[in-house]
């Protein structure tokens, strides 16, 4: 597939830095960041294991996931037509239909689109912020991707809690403010806290994200990995960091 029959108005290309893979991006819309690249790897997606990611955007934990793991197939589900437009354009450019599929539709209808106990994994990097909490972004795209326009986070996990199969895991990035809220959240809806990784922008600053992994129906008992930091020094990765970045 040409790229110049690929792109619409407004849209790049990037690398992806692993297996030749690229996705297709606007400016304009919501770009990927670190939060998605660092949940590719905390998530673990084993051979024969089919993945559900909640709220895809563009597609890029999809195609990290397949890039990174042994799993059997991978679906993006994406609300909003133009990113999941973009999404299956990438699965295509990268080869990857057989592995990957793109669904628009509402995450919270997902156990009606998906069906009960269909998938061994969840991912999801959800809206960080409560409906009128933060700056609004004057870009409406913008703005659902990072509030809770459009879903809460008792509607992820209530739907996880369906569609995830018993002792399925669910993987997700967030904030650390509102840690206490996700983790009574997840308790109420049947997902056991079971991992937690702080992620710290520079050793000497306060965490700004926080990746969350949980086993449907699994027993009291959680581990916290050790803080990731993600800068050495200003404009300088970590060595977990690069590790991470390139599979």
């Amino acid at each position: 597939m040409e790229k110049e029959s690929l792109l619409r108005e407004g849209e790049r290309i990037d690398d992806l830095q692993i297996k030749g893979y690229e996705i297709i991006q606007h400016p304009g819309r919501f770009c990927f960041g670190m939060d998605a690249v660092l949940l590719s790897s905390f998530a673990k997606v084993k051979k024969g294991e089919r993945a559900l990611d909640l709220g895809t955007g563009t597609g890029i934990l999809p195609i990290l996931l397949a890039a990174k793991n042994d799993g059997e197939h991978y679906t993006g589900l994406e609300i909003q037509q133009e990113s999941a437009d973009m999404a299956r354009r990438s699965v295509a450019y990268n080869g990857l239909q057989s592995k990957i599929d793109i669904v628009t539709g509402d995450m919270k209808e997902a156990a009606h689109l998906f069906g009960a106990a269909s998938f061994e994994v969840i991912t999801t990097n959800p809206p960080y912020m409560l409906g009128g909490h933060g700056l609004e972004n004057k870009s409406e795209a913008l703005y659902i991707a990072r509030h809770e326009a459009l879903c809460t986070l008792d509607d992820i996990l209530r739907e996880s809690s369906k569609v995830l199969k018993v002792k399925g895991r669910f993987y997700m990035v967030h904030r650390p403010f509102r840690l206490p809220e996700i983790f009574s959240k997840m308790c109420a809806w049947g997902i056991e806290p079971k991992e937690m990784r702080l992620v710290y922008p520079f050793k000497d600053k306060e965490p700004n994200m926080v990746l969350v992994g949980g086993i449907k129906g699994g027993n009291p008992r959680m581990k916290a990995g050790p803080p990731l930091i993600v800068y050495e020094s200003e404009g300088k990765y970590t060595d977990e960091v690069m590790r991470i970045h390139h599979g």
